[in-house]
Formats: structure tokens, C-alpha cells, sequence
């Protein structure tokens, strides 16, 4: 009921906000006539309005917040500015949950002795998302489950030297039962309002954001995704040589709504700008090189671009992937068809590109001129990093700009949403260049993809695109 309230509360709120908007544009034009309101500004994608939908997706939490934060991650030169605005505030997470919840969460889980199954556990979280909150904990070098055996604390005989510093997040209470409702509630507000373009195919992201949810929802689930792409990272000779790491997973302290991980120390890696050209090309050459290889090689990829979920240590020079929640398979024949399609984009051949757009789904074959070149202009653009062998400078190429240019046509004229997968995968892609902008990395990349292709078999009837 609560919940419904909330939704109510926020249909209210908006439809009142597009009421005074429109009221203070029509004296506005009547007062000063010298600087009239753009015919195309909306007044229900006003300030007010954006305000009230990020404040309400962050006090609701769970799916609302959820779908708040996959609209974020759409090309926000193609929102109206108020909204893209408001849900740069949506991607920053979500309020914490009153004590009382949290204590009676983690009851539920572990029972009213919950506490001793911690050394220390501190009550104040110190991030919070979507559907949990995390926090800093101690576990006692003799309570540790630790079934991966290379943590930093070991002591070389299975045995701890010391505590072992964990982060405890918590899923908030009732989100994996109230995605249905939260959705369906929050769809209709936003197709109500019009505060979503209709080019964004809300009807497509709201399915693939369900579908997410469930997944994201369940811990340990989330545990297997992470001790899976532990095992690659690890064993990957370039990526192990960089010093990626992945954090270990405390089973014993973790359940299907609490999962209890190694502490990462280091802060975000957008925040390393600092750092020398030369640190700055490794980390983004090898961010680079892990995007291909979870894509092309291993077809299993963590597919949440947050900058907070990789986390760099000045000292050490380690770089530490966490969050594994939105991790997700793909299949062997959409990874054949768009590692054609990406080696078509690097080389500009526009009819491999548009043949095998065709054939995944991304174009009926009915589009017109426009939207075919805007899709072929586009995905030459997405393939620049790997079209020369030169260095490829992400911050000064204004990449995501010119792809931003070319994509206001599919707003008007694409004719279908794009294959699913591409939702979480264009996500990820999205992630990779901004963070190798952030870090102003120079940096090689087409050698990073020729690898993976002279050695990727294609089981789809087509030549090889090496090797004929």
C-alpha cells in the first residue's frame, strides 16, 4: 500500500507541476516577449517535475530506482535537459534503509544472534544502490570460509595472519516481490507524463530491466557470477600481469539476500586523473582489453558501467572489479554476428555492416535513407578505437558526441528496438569509453580485437573474416 501511495503521490505531484508550468509559461510569453520558451521544451520534462521523479525513484528504491537508472544510461543528449538531469541524481543510488530495517533484515537471514557472526559491523553503509546497501564489517581470521585461498591475508597454509576487513551488502527488504508492481506502476507514470522520447522503446527497457531485476536480486547468484569471472580475470596471464583482481566471497556470511565479500581497498577509478599518461594508458588499455575478452572470448560479461565498480589502488597499482549482480551470458550465435558487425564498423564496409544488422534484428530492412545512415555513420563512429593502429586519444576524439548526433534519428525513425542483449551490452560498451575518457587514455586497441578474432571460431556458415 506504501508503495502505491508513493506512485499516487508522484502521478499528483507531476500533473500538478505540468499544470503551474504551463501557467508560468503563458504569463512568461505575455510579460516578455523577447525571450519566448522554445516550442519544443516540454512542460511536463520541467525542473520541478524531473525533481520529484529522481527524489521519489530514490526514496522507493528497487525496480522504480532500477528503471530510473537504466533510462540514465540512454543517451542523455536525447532526453529532455530537465530529465537527464535529475536522473544523473537516480544514478548516484538510492536512500538508506531506517536501522531498524536493517537489523531486522539481517535477522531474518542469520537470526537474532546475527551479530556474532561478525567481529565488528558498522551500521552506517557506505554506498547504496538500487536494490541493497553495503557495508564494512570485520570477520575473525578463524570464522573465515574463504573457499578461493589466494587472499592478501593468507598465511600461505590456509590459515589467516590476521581479521579479514569484508563489505556486507544487504538487499533492502521486499524489492524481489515488488518488481511487478513497481514497474508496471512506474511505466505508466512515465508514459502518462511523456517524460520518456518514444524512440527509447520504454516498453523494451522496462522488459529487459525485469528480467534484470530478477536476476540482480539473487545473491547467490550474484556469488557464482563473481567467483566465475574471479577464476578468468585470475587466469588470464595479460589480465593477471595488470593486476586485476577480483575480491573473494565469504559463503558462510552470505545467503541469498546478504552477500559478504572481500574489502577492496583504493578508491574509484575515475578519480585517477593524477596519475602519470603512462599509468593512465595501462589501465585503460587493459579495461579495453578486459570489455573485448568478457565479450568475444569468454561470452560472459559484468555489463554495469559504474565507475564504482572499479576501484584502483594507488599504492599497489591493483585494480579491483566488484559488483557482479548484473552479470550476464551471451550466446554463441549474437557473439558471431556482432563481432562481424564490430570488425565490419573498424573498416568501414557498410554492406557487411548492414547485412548483418539485418540479420540480428537491429533493422527491418524497411528503414529509410535517414535512419540507414545514421546507423551505418553511427556504428563507424562506435568502431573508431579500433580502426587505426595508431593510439587512439578517447578524450579529445569526441566520440560520444558525434554517436550522440547520429542516434537523435533513430528517435524518429528506427522501426524497431534493438536485439535484447544489446541493452546491457551497448551499456557496458558505453561504460568502457567513458572510462578511458575519464582517464584520458592514448591508447592502441585494433591489435586488442585482432587477437581475439584470428583466434574466434564462427559457427554461423560464413567466412572468416580473416582468413577467408
Amino acid at each position: 500500500i506504501g508503495r502505491a501511495a508513493g506512485f499516487a503521490s508522484l502521478g499528483v505531484g507531476l500533473a500538478a507541476g505540468t499544470v503551474f508550468e504551463a501557467a508560468s509559461r503563458i504569463v512568461s510569453t505575455v510579460t516578455n516577449t523577447h525571450t519566448p520558451t522554445p516550442p519544443s521544451s516540454s512542460i511536463v520534462a520541467n525542473d520541478a517535475n524531473a525533481d520529484r521523479l529522481a527524489n521519489t525513484l530514490c526514496r522507493m528504491r528497487g525496480a522504480a530506482l532500477k528503471l530510473g537508472q537504466m533510462m540514465s544510461i540512454q543517451d542523455e543528449t536525447l532526453l529532455p535537459p530537465p530529465l537527464a538531469r535529475a536522473l544523473e541524481q537516480v544514478r548516484q543510488g538510492a536512500d538508506a534503509m531506517p536501522l531498524h530495517q536493517l537489523h531486522g533484515q539481517l535477522e531474518v537471514e542469520f537470526g537474532s544472534g546475527w551479530r556474532e557472526k561478525f567481529d565488528r559491523f558498522e551500521d552506517l553503509p557506505f554506498a547504496a544502490a538500487s536494490i541493497g546497501q553495503v557495508h564494512r564489517a570485520t570477520l575473525s581470521k578463524g570464522d573465515v570460509d574463504d573457499d578461493n585461498g589466494d587472499n592478501d591475508n593468507d598465511d600461505g597454509n590456509g590459515g589467516r595472519e590476521e581479521d579479514v576487513d569484508v563489505v556486507v551488502k544487504v538487499q533492502y527488504p521486499g524489492v524481489a516481490n515488488s518488481i511487478e508492481s513497481d514497474l508496471s506502476n512506474l511505466t505508466m507514470l512515465v508514459k502518462m507524463s511523456g517524460m520518456a522520447p518514444p524512440g527509447l522503446f520504454i516498453d523494451r527497457v522496462i522488459e529487459v530491466g525485469r528480467e534484470e531485476l530478477k536476476v540482480e536480486c539473487n545473491y547467490e547468484r550474484e556469488a557464482k557470477n563473481q567467483e566465475r569471472l574471479r577464476d578468468l580475470i585470475h587466469n588470464d596471464v595479460d589480465l593477471a600481469r595488470a593486476k586485476f583482481r577480483v575480491p573473494a566471497v565469504f559463503h558462510e556470511h552470505s545467503t541469498r539476500n546478504v552477500l559478504t565479500t572481500e574489502y577492496c581497498p583504493g578508491g574509484t577509478i575515475d578519480k585517477v586523473a593524477f596519475l602519470d599518461q603512462e599509468e593512465r594508458n595501462r589501465i585503460g588499455r587493459n579495461i579495453m582489453r578486459l570489455t573485448v575478452k568478457e565479450l568475444f572470448v569468454w561470452r560472459f560479461m559484468q555489463t554495469d558501467p559504474n565507475w564504482g565498480n572499479f576501484l584502483y589502488d594507488v599504492g599497489s597499482g591493483t585494480t579491483y572489479l566488484i559488483d557482479f549482480g548484473s552479470t550476464r551470458e551471451y550466446s554463441k550465435s549474437f557473439v558471431d554476428g556482432y563481432l562481424r558487425i564490430v570488425w565490419a564498423c573498424a573498416n568501414h564496409d557498410t554492406e557487411t555492416l548492414m547485412d548483418q544488422s539485418h540479420t540480428m534484428g537491429f533493422l527491418t530492412g524497411e528503414e529509410n535513407e535517414i535512419m540507414r545512415n545514421a546507423h551505418a555513420l553511427s556504428g563507424f563512429t562506435l568502431g573508431e578505437p579500433f580502426a587505426t593502429r595508431d593510439e587512439y586519444d578517447f578524450k579529445d576524439s569526441g566520440i560520444t558526441g558525434r554517436i550522440s548526433e547520429h542516434g537523435s534519428a533513430f528517435l524518429q525513425h528506427r522501426l524497431t528496438p534493438p536485439p535484447e542483449e544489446v541493452y546491457t551490452l551497448h551499456r557496458k560498451l558505453a561504460g568502457a569509453f567513458n572510462l578511458c575518457i575519464k582517464l584520458g587514455a592514448k591508447i592502441q586497441c585494433r591489435d586488442l580485437l585482432e587477437e581475439v578474432l584470428e583466434e574466434h571460431i564462427f559457427d554461423d556458415g560464413q567466412a572468416h573474416p580473416l582468413k577467408g
